[in-house]
């Protein structure tokens, strides 16, 4: 626990300091001895990016009115509040003396400001006229600022399970008007996101996978060699350390350095940030520790492994418009590969090459479906996957397999 004594003698080179009392309240030092400036770091529950939000400097905010700040910030988020956003919302309505628009009018202006882009007549029809049929009648005229959960479920409640894919457009459709009001600071949190809580679970439909466009794994080494090795930028180093680690792009855009110990080779993925919510663990082979070394020297101000220029967790699109700029291609149809694909690859090397189907499958962090195996599936078999991580990434890099290949 932070303490006064302990917080006047922050220095200006110090690493922030953790309150230990709210989670992600920290003391962060400044060019002044003993003085520091409060910040909690949270994941948005409304743009799920993560974010800082200031409380002021120490000790004109005091420990205790920092945590009194903090605890308040984190019962927003709880409820689905982002409160860097409700913070500029409080701001525009001081502000602003423009009249508070209904749910109607609001949804009439995404709508006029969507339509110009839609080039099918249909659906440029129907977005308005199933809100006119379903959303207007119980919630037109209500302020845009006073729909909650309990509207919206009343909404969708009659079509729910009788219409199921009318319900699903409906919804999407409060959505994204609800989604404008925030952006335009409107709003505070959007409660759609709560809805299904208040509503029967609908009938399953047939399930469709996506399969994400794969670079055939032979072929990955050549095109490392030509576009991505040197890895001398963050795009490059990022893309290379997530074919080398067959992890998500999202789990690797949002490393930070704390999530690593190099001395063991082992990158622990807290929980929050995985699909599953399970904590995850990647053996770190020698091609990855050295290009995380170099990595730490160029980033060596920021949390991020890779960060983007302005020192923020860097857009799903990065990876995807360096593939497309090189020509990523993966298959005979000509589609570009994706970032996500390598780790198909990665699963066709390892199946082609003897490595047990459990030992990629805890690699890739796949949630055990079968409920048995999953009961006496105790342990990540960390060493036992070293080996193969160390051969893929090896083999990823490797020239000699450039030319036999």
């Amino acid at each position: 626990m932070l303490r006064d004594a302990t917080a006047k003698a922050i220095q200006p080179t110090d690493k922030p300091i953790a309150d230990g009392t709210v989670i992600g309240l920290r003391l962060h030092a400044t060019k002044l001895k003993g003085r520091g400036l409060w910040k909690l770091r949270f994941v948005s529950p409304v743009t799920h990016a993560r974010r800082d939000i200031s409380f002021g400097a120490y000790p004109d905010v005091a420990i205790l009115e920092a945590r009194r700040l903090g605890n308040e910030a984190r019962s927003q988020i709880a409820l689905g509040i982002d409160p860097l956003i409700a913070r500029e919302v409080a701001k525009k309505q001081i502000k602003s003396q423009s009249p508070i628009l209904t749910f109607r009018e609001a949804a009439e202006r995404v709508y006029a400001d969507l339509k110009s882009g839609w080039k099918n007549s249909k659906h440029k029809n129907q977005w308005l006229n199933t809100l006119k049929t379903y959303a207007f009648p119980i919630m037109g005229d209500k302020p845009l600022t006073d729909i909650d959960v309990a509207d919206i479920a009343e909404v969708l409640r009659p079509i729910w399970l009788k219409k199921a894919e009318t319900a699903k457009r409906v919804k999407q459709r409060i959505h994204q008007t609800m989604e404008w009001g925030c952006a335009q600071g409107l709003r505070v949190g959007n409660p759609v996101s709560g809805v299904q809580h208040l509503l029967p679970k609908q009938p399953s439909a047939s399930v469709r996978v996506k399969h994400h466009p794969a670079m055939p794994w032979r072929h990955i080494p050549a095109f490392i060699e030509k576009h991505i090795n040197p890895a001398n930028n963050v795009t490059r180093g990022l893309l290379l350390f997530v074919i080398m680690t067959a992890v998500r792009s999202g789990e690797a855009r949002g490393a930070e350095w704390c999530e690593f110990d190099l001395e063991q080779a082992v990158w622990t993925v807290p929980a929050s940030r995985m699909k599953a919510q399970v904590m995850h663990r990647v053996p770190l082979s020698g091609p990855v520790i050295e290009l995380l070394k170099k990595r730490r020297e160029a980033a060596a101000h920021s949390d991020l492994v890779f960060p983007s220029p302005r020192g923020k967790v860097l857009t799903d699109m990065a990876l995807t418009v360096f593939l497309r700029k090189h020509k990523a291609i993966s298959d005979t149809l000509g589609r570009f590969a994706t970032a996500h694909g390598y780790r198909s690859s990665f699963t066709d090397w390892a199946s082609e090459s003897g490595y047990p189907q459990n030992q990629a499958e805890i690699a890739l962090a796949h949630t055990q479906k079968d409920q048995v195996k999953a009961a006496y599936h105790r342990t990540d078999l960390l060493e036992q996957r070293r080996p193969m991580m160390e051969n893929w990434a090896t083999f990823v890099i490797s020239t000699k397999n450039v030319k036999k290949n």
